[in-house]
């Protein structure tokens, strides 16, 4: 597809047909931020989208365009009902202390916190676990590693987020495809003054052009990064940090959990990417983590060697699942 109009266009003519025979009865959207407003699954209102308009500077780089598909869905369906899934809500009920910013209290009543994303992802995972591993494996101490173009890492206990790498924005965290991660925040302000680099520039810079991308100058793709890596430096490089950003922020979780009894890798990388699972599980046995290199490299539901300590699982996130199951459950509420 040349953008996402077109796309977009193209699915609306789709489901108008659908819509037309009866056959579409209400259509869900991921809205990635919720803010301390909205992290319940509803109905989108006009009230609703008002407030999220307030809330774009939260997430200027997902809530705009997320809000324009909704506003062209109601002109081109006025009588369907759209519902709202939060990426956020997952992460709602954070312990104060790993909500809380470091910064003047006064900002934490204007909504500035940690809030957390992939939310959906990790809400299908845990449902999953629980389906193959049981409700005990799924109440206990829980690391969700969702790997991918965003990743972050989540630490999961009795069902429930204990801390995450992703914070107010989706920016914050691991070194990304284009977004760099956690950043000293005084690198702003050098940039600004030495370099020129407006906010709107450096804004631009850290989720664009910055992570993989910026590290090695040529993708922001781990896959041609592992293609490139024996033969150039930039890219060995970016791989690296990678896998030691992920294997430092694993233990930092295990730790907020005072333990670990299940590792699970999600996400584009983490579902697919034997090689990177491994280099980023190697040296981490002293928390009990043990790859089986045969059933890691075959993509195997469990990973880990059969007595590990903890028990590492590849599964396939489904965010769309649970859009889908959270929608139809508000159609049936409403009847």
């Amino acid at each position: 597809m040349p953008d996402h109009t077109v796309a977009v266009n193209l699915l609306m003519d789709w489901l108008g047909e659908k819509f037309k025979h009866g056959e579409l009865a209400a259509v869900g959207h991921r809205v990635v931020h919720g803010g301390p407003k909205y992290w319940e699954p509803q109905l989108i209102t006009p009230k609703m989208i008002a407030a999220l308009h307030q809330l774009s500077p939260f997430d200027p780089e997902h809530l705009p365009e997320e809000i324009l598909l909704t506003e062209a869905f109601h002109r081109r369906f006025s009588g369907l009902r759209q519902f709202a899934c939060f990426d956020t809500a997952f992460h709602h009920d954070l312990p104060r202390v790993a909500q809380l910013l470091p910064i003047p209290r006064r900002y934490f009543a204007k909504g500035v916190r940690r809030y957390g994303f992939h939310g959906l992802s990790c809400e299908f995972l845990i449902h999953e676990l629980q389906r193959r591993a049981g409700v005990k494996a799924a109440k206990g101490r829980v690391i969700l590693a969702h790997l991918g173009n965003g990743a972050s890492i989540t630490a999961v206990h009795g069902g429930k987020s204990m801390d995450t790498t992703m914070s107010f924005t989706p920016t914050a965290g691991l070194v990304m495809s284009t977004r760099t991660g956690d950043l000293d925040p005084g690198l702003g302000w050098y940039l600004s003054q030495v370099e020129k680099v407006s906010a709107q520039k450096f804004h631009h810079m850290i989720n664009h052009k910055s992570g993989l991308l910026g590290i090695s100058e040529t993708s922001p793709d781990t896959r041609e990064l592992l293609r490139r890596e024996k033969k150039d430096v930039r890219a060995a490089d970016a791989l690296a940090i990678f896998c030691y950003q992920i294997k430092k922020y694993l233990c930092a979780m295990a730790g907020a959990l005072g333990g670990l009894d299940t590792l699970v890798f999600a996400g584009g990388i983490g579902e697919n990417d034997a090689v990177l699972r491994g280099r980023i599980c190697a040296g981490l046995e002293f928390l009990g983590i043990k790859l089986d290199p045969k059933r890691n490299a075959a993509g195997a539901d469990v990973i880990s060697i059969k007595n590990s300590k903890v028990t590492v699982h590849a599964i396939r996130t489904d965010e769309e699942w649970i859009i889908a199951k959270t929608v139809l459950a508000l159609l049936k509420s409403k009847k």
